[in-house]
């Protein structure tokens, strides 16, 4: 079965209090990466299993939540279909560095989901 979930995401209004409890908690392995000089990105590695990444809300007042992401073929095409099919595409598809690309879209009950693709070598 294809489009696995292959990224977890946390927005948070505390990064310092959220990277202590989940570390704390589950013994994750966070590694800071500094992706541009007003953004630093931490790493989650779960060991086995699905990683993530976590990192302070860009926008005052926007909550803290998790955002899931799930593996794509081809992200144009995917947003596209997920629009035809009612989606709202919340944040456009978007370069990630050198990493990849992703989107999100608003499912038509409200719920959101990201898409991910990584950029081939």
């Amino acid at each position: 079965m294809g489009n696995p979930f292959v990224h977890v995401e946390l927005t948070t209004t505390d990064i310092g209090k959220a990277k202590s409890f989940y570390k704390d908690l589950f013994a994750w392995e966070l590694t800071d990466q500094q992706m541009s000089p007003e953004m630093t990105y931490t790493l989650i590695n779960v060991g086995e299993g699905t990683g993530g990444g976590m990192f302070q809300a860009p926008v005052p007042g926007m909550p803290s939540a998790w955002m899931p992401y799930v593996l794509v073929d081809d992200i144009v095409a995917m947003t596209e279909k997920a629009k035809s099919l009612g989606a709202k595409v919340c944040h456009e598809v978007t370069e990630v560095g050198d990493f990849g690309v992703l989107s999100i879209i608003s499912d038509p009950t409200g719920a959101t989901i990201g898409f991910w693709q990584p950029k081939t070598k």
